[in-house]
């Protein structure tokens, strides 16, 4: 969610960090390529327990990682801040001396004490300590939130996404380094309450502190979180259209209880309109779960974090709460392989937004949303690379990346594909992309990884034609395409210009004296009959995604509007 539309107008609110180590690149830049270590292991479990201490803002973990190997492996290579000091490493229940690993830019390198073959498991155990890195601005820059409750009570939360797992434990810091199981105990001070990912299996008190113990399968990276606070919980079961009961679960400050009970009654709607519009819910085993939190919000799996303070929109709804869950599908089910993919979790997340405004109330607040969404589109970069990225790439316009445009053009990228295609062959795709068949089935999904080529491919088959054209433009090249219109001698020819004079034979509707007709476009070009005085319209169901002097006119107005006066 790092750069939504719909959190830009919350960039000023943030929380003033102390003075702290600055991260090394290799920590800040998650995503960074595997190392032959990393891609040689099958991560099993992650079996993580946690003493968060409020008072003196500091962490001390206990984490157990078994990898299977699938190749012959001397080292295990994991990713860690340097600034969490290793107190001991045990391989497969043997002390290792310090000297067999090694951690200085944030890349912890562990000499096994013997190989381990093909097919093997072996179990690494971790421990460390220390004060993990604040977030300065959570969750546009991650870290760990120490706040408290209007009341004065502790409130702690955690948001990486942006510097990955590796800020508060030993992980593999790239999207596609799921754990396929975690177990986390959260140890806090009596009587604060940690909300987890996955499945609840108890607590357990002593000696004034209480061990919280959580187990999820299959969580994203960064979808596991810290949430501690003096929380009580909202607990509901909805009923599923395919059959099955999933737990909602909401942890909220005693403060909120009256907006808490207002805001979960969106949540069966919420879930409704997913599992109508894109299949079943993907953790129904585990639960649909929220959490109050001291900052903005963020998509941690069966947790999401939610800060938005109980807002509405004019639309009605709170955006915030429906575009974290929309990661439960994309982002969380469906995982970028590559940060240069993550347009597919926010691209569609958004997206779910004007959809579901369509779902509750039709066409005029579905062109409402789309309509804001354009007029923020900057083009400054292409969305998709084609190469390897780190997170920051993509995410900051100043080092090249597309920025909020990931988001807003992604959705309208989206937009127009289904306005090309239909809704069969669109929502056919996007099924498959997230699940993996046409027909999933509940109780019966496992995530999975996805890329822009798999999707272009998936989109091609359900169509029945060869549309990588049309992701050529919208995604590969910054420039939007442009529909030029010259009347003339009773006709109206139609040229689309593109970057590079790349083929676009995007077909046009157009309403010539109220009559609406369809110009194929083919060869990128077209023409119809204009008879004298007819008064004409293109797109006049703003199907299509294409430049707009207009709207440039009225960024330009805005950027000049919002420098400082001069006097």
């Amino acid at each position: 969610m790092k750069n939504s539309l719909i959190f830009c107008a919350c960039l000023l609110l943030s929380a003033c960090a102390t003075q702290q180590p600055a991260l090394t690149t290799q920590t800040r830049n998650t995503g960074a390529e595997r190392t032959p270590e990393q891609l040689a292991v099958v991560f099993e479990k992650a079996d993580l327990a946690l003493r968060v201490d409020p008072a003196s803002r500091s962490i001390r973990g206990d984490a157990t990682l078994t990898f299977q190997a699938l190749s012959p492996l001397a080292r295990i290579v994991l990713d860690l801040d340097n600034h969490l000091p290793i107190d001991a490493i045990a391989v497969d229940g043997q002390a290792l001396p310090a000297s067999a690993w090694s951690n200085p830019e944030g890349r912890l390198t562990i000499t096994l004490p013997h190989t381990v073959a093909t097919g093997a498991m072996v179990a690494v155990r971790v421990r460390y300590h220390g004060t993990p890195h604040v977030a300065k601005r959570a969750p546009w820059d991650g870290g760990f939130v120490w706040s408290t409750t209007p009341d004065g009570q502790p409130w702690v939360a955690s948001a990486v996404q942006g510097e990955g797992c590796d800020l508060f434990w030993p992980c593999i810091d790239h999207p596609m380094g799921k754990a396929k199981l975690v177990d986390q105990h959260i140890t806090v001070p009596a009587p604060l309450v940690a909300a987890g990912a996955g499945v609840a299996l108890g607590m357990d008190e002593a000696d004034g502190w209480r061990t919280w113990h959580w187990r999820a399968k299959n969580p994203s990276t960064y979808g596991i979180s810290i949430n501690v606070g003096p929380y009580k919980v909202l607990a509901e079961d909805y009923r599923s259209r395919f059959g099955n009961t999933i737990p909602l679960r909401f942890w909220y400050l005693p403060q909120s209880e009256a907006k808490a009970k207002e805001l979960m009654k969106e949540f069966a709607l919420i879930l409704d309109f997913f599992e109508t519009t894109i299949g079943p819910y993907p953790f129904a085993d585990e639960k649909m779960g929220v959490v109050e939190t001291p900052h903005k919000g963020m998509e941690h799996q069966t947790i999401n974090a939610y800060g938005n303070q109980y807002a509405k929109t004019m639309y009605g709804y709170d955006d915030l709460l429906q575009h974290e869950f929309a990661h439960e599908y994309f982002g969380n089910q469906l995982t970028n392989m590559n940060w240069d993919d993550m347009w597919l979790h926010e691209g569609l997340g958004s997206y779910m937004q004007p959809l579901y405004m369509q779902y509750l109330r039709g066409d005029q607040e579905y062109f409402a949303s789309l309509m804001q969404m354009r007029s923020a589109i900057t083009n400054k970069a292409a969305i998709v690379s084609g190469k390897q990225r780190v997170e920051e790439d993509v995410y900051d316009q100043k080092r090249g990346g597309p920025g909020l445009d990931i988001y807003v053009k992604g959705a309208l990228v989206m937009h127009t594909l289904r306005g090309l295609v239909g809704d069969d062959a669109f929502f056919g795709a996007v099924r498959k992309l997230v699940y993996g068949t046409e027909q999933p089935q509940a109780g019966h999904l496992l995530p999975r990884y996805g890329s822009t080529r798999e999707f272009i491919g998936l989109v091609n088959a359900a169509s029945g034609r060869d549309l990588n054209w049309f992701f050529d433009v919208y995604l590969y090249q910054s420039e939007l395409p442009e529909l030029l219109a010259t009347p003339a001698g009773g006709t109206l020819a139609l040229r689309w210009k593109s970057a590079a004079d790349k083929p676009f034979p995007m077909p046009v509707e157009v309403l010539v004296g109220g009559k609406l007709q369809t110009v194929e476009m083919t060869g990128g070009q077209g023409s119809i009959a204009l008879p004298a005085g007819a008064a004409w319209t293109l797109d006049p169901h703003s199907k299509l995604l294409r430049r707009a002097r207009h709207i440039e006119e009225f960024q330009e107005y805005q950027k000049e509007n919002r420098k400082p006066k001069a006097g």
